[in-house]
């Protein structure tokens, strides 16, 4: 018996995904815009720091025969992160996807943290991802289509790591909450919402913070016998904003080299 024709695609060859966090040198947000690129998307990368932000974008691009824009913004200021969500509606390609991967990490025991420090990481990871998701959002439901990809961290789901605790791991435990509610709301306009909770992944946050005792431990309990490497998540962002992804939404995906199974 024949199969059904696979249905016809309204996926745009030309499209646009922004990515915030994006400047850090061994980041993985910088690893996701590389792999992108590489797909043939444009990119809007936001992050604080103006001047990595606007080389990673000229790098990216010009490897990669890519439009990529740098836009220094703080996440936690809304009209900010509204003008570079305008300007990437306005200059680049349709806009299809966004990967929720700027966030802060906080080491401060539960019973030391102090509400400036809570406000601190929830306003970044929380609230911030909140206005870029929403602005991005309307963006795409106007278009019926979209991915939104955020990016959460084991923490979230084993109760704390290496250097996240209590703050940390509740904001990240947040958006994996955030992309199910969303799957929910935006799916009848085309639009998926998942989660990608990496593990154990060798950035220098993880490097600055991992004893040589530590990270011999880590090694033993992960199944595949290796730290994670940050073209790991990235290779899973870029399956989730793809052409072939628009039958998942909802979903978390671990990328943590079988740390929940050991």
């Amino acid at each position: 018996m024949a199969l059904p024709p696979y249905p016809a695609s309204s996926f745009p060859a030309e499209r646009t995904a922004i990515v915030t966090g994006a400047a850090s040198e061994r980041g993985i947000g910088r690893a996701i815009a590389w792999r992108l690129a590489r797909d043939g998307w444009s990119l809007l990368l936001i992050d604080r720091d103006a001047g990595a932000t606007a080389a990673v974008a000229a790098s990216v691009g010009s490897e990669h025969g890519v439009h990529a824009i740098g836009v220094a913004a703080d996440i936690t200021d809304r009209a900010a992160v509204e003008a570079a969500v305008e300007r990437a509606d306005r200059e680049l390609p349709q806009l299809v996807a966004l990967v929720n991967n700027a966030g802060v990490s906080s080491p401060v025991p539960f019973l030391e943290v102090d509400e400036a420090e809570w406000r601190r990481v929830i306003d970044v990871n929380l609230t911030g991802t909140f206005h870029v998701t929403q602005l991005a959002a309307r963006i795409m439901a106007r278009n019926s289509l979209g991915r939104i990809v955020n990016i959460s961290s084991a923490s979230a789901e084993r109760g704390g790591g290496v250097y996240g605790r209590t703050a940390y791991s509740a904001s990240k435990a947040a958006l994996l909450g955030m992309a199910r509610t969303l799957a929910r709301e935006l799916g009848p306009l085309g639009i998926t919402a998942n989660s990608v909770s990496p593990g154990s992944i060798d950035t220098d946050i993880m490097g600055g913070r991992l004893s040589d005792e530590r990270k011999e431990f880590l090694l033993r309990e992960l199944p595949v016998g290796r730290v994670g490497t940050t073209n790991d998540v990235a290779a899973v962002v870029a399956f989730l904003v793809g052409e072939d992804a628009g039958y998942i939404t909802g979903v978390t995906y671990d990328v943590n080299g079988g740390s929940h199974i050991a």
